[in-house]
């Protein structure tokens, strides 16, 4: 059997993973994939095969035994899918890696406490990513496990970009932008190098578009700016946060309203974005599909944001010659996908409807003056590139 690599995607009500084989040349290829859902309530474990087909499934009812025994079976049902013990290492999705972690890394004691000091900067996802860490280290204490963090692609945006107009002493604390959605960013700027290498060397605006959302500014493969900033509230409308917001309307809460700092976190983080514009809910298909006014209000404001941020990144490249749209909205919504391209007449953008409507990887009109694509991203196996590098 062939060595294999897992990968851990770990969240506050679920853990995603995927199995990959290792190659002679080093190749990977993915050999299984699975999700732990409603970690909290009632966990339920699906594992798929190569060709998609399910070959594990359990349920462990509603009461849940808690996180360590659940990521034991998940490790036993690997191994035993596997066919022996082959695994040779481990990569983690790590949302934050502050301003000193700025590339993937094996994780030791210390690097571990490091991260553990971000999670006031990623309160929704840094301690979830780094439980599975700890729980390996006592089920597979001599098994190497990597670090791939989202915040990393960004690391290459000049002062300018990151920096906040505040005193001196608060970058000197750690408070600047960061940006997320690296993980996905680097993989997309490497496939473009395969499919449009041209294209790959200029100015491109990557659209990130999920229940999460930002935009990346990219020439010739490195970040030069991006819409999420200190943490993942900033930016672009999302599924339940809500995107860019004067300050002074938190000001107004707390003083004027009595809002805790805890209720303005749970407004913002749980309680805004397209769910609480639409009162509807927080999935884009499901307010497409909608026709309560509300639904139809919040998509047309997260297209609005969107098409404005886009006009943002392109000041900071100096220009654009592509936009790329990835993650589960930008390659699956068509709808979006021409909304936003109708409001961006002004760069040149032209949409092929029927291409458009295809899904197909080039949705550009002949004559348009930006290239216009979907490329699917693959996070999973960026880490598994990563953890093959360092293991």
């Amino acid at each position: 059997m062939p060595d294999t690599i897992l990968t851990i995607n770990a969240g506050s009500s679920s853990i995603k993973f995927a199995l990959f084989a290792i190659g002679a040349s080093g190749v990977l290829e993915r050999s299984a994939r699975g999700e732990v859902e409603r970690l909290t309530t009632e966990p339920s474990l699906v594992i798929s095969g190569r060709d998609g087909k399910v070959v594990e499934k359990k349920e462990w009812g509603r009461e849940s035994p808690g996180f360590e025994p659940i990521l034991r079976t998940v490790i036993e049902r690997i191994e035993a899918h596997q066919g022996g013990d082959n695994l040779i290492a481990v990569g983690h999705r790590i949302v934050h890696g502050g301003s000193t972690h700025v590339r993937p890394e094996r994780i030791t004691p210390d690097v571990l406490a490091d991260l553990d000091r971000l999670v006031p900067l990623a309160p929704l996802h840094q301690k979830y990513n780094l439980d599975p860490v700890r729980v390996l280290v006592s089920l597979r204490p001599g098994l190497p496990q990597i670090a791939c963090f989202d915040t990393a692609f960004h690391a290459t945006m000049a002062p300018v970009a990151y920096r906040y107009a505040l005193p001196p002493e608060f970058e000197a604390e750690g408070i600047r932008k960061y940006g997320f959605h690296g993980l996905s960013y680097e993989y997309v700027a490497e496939r473009l190098r395969e499919i449009a290498p041209s294209l790959a060397e200029g100015r491109v605006i990557v659209a990130h578009l999920g229940n999460g959302a930002s935009l990346a500014a990219i020439h010739g493969g490195r970040g030069v700016d991006t819409t999420m900033g200190f943490t993942a509230l900033d930016g672009l409308v999302m599924g339940t946060r809500c995107g860019s917001i004067d300050p002074g309307v938190l000001l107004y809460l707390e003083q004027q309203r009595g809002m805790s700092a805890a209720d303005v976190y749970d407004l913002l983080y749980r309680r805004s974005g397209l769910l609480g514009m639409s009162g509807v809910a927080s999935d884009m298909r499901t307010l497409l599909a909608s026709e309560e006014p509300r639904a139809r209000e919040a998509v047309e404001l997260f297209v609005h944001r969107i098409a404005g941020k886009i006009g943002e990144m392109a000041a900071s490249l100096g220009g654009l010659d592509g936009l790329v749209f990835t993650a589960g909205i930008g390659e699956r919504s068509a709808d979006i996908r021409e909304m936003v391209c109708a409001k961006l007449g002004w760069l040149g953008a032209e949409i092929d409807p029927v291409a458009n409507e295809r899904h197909a990887p080039v949705i550009a009109r002949p004559g348009s003056r930006i290239d216009i694509r979907v490329v699917p991203t693959d996070e999973e196996l960026m880490i598994a590139r990563h953890t093959l590098k360092l293991a």
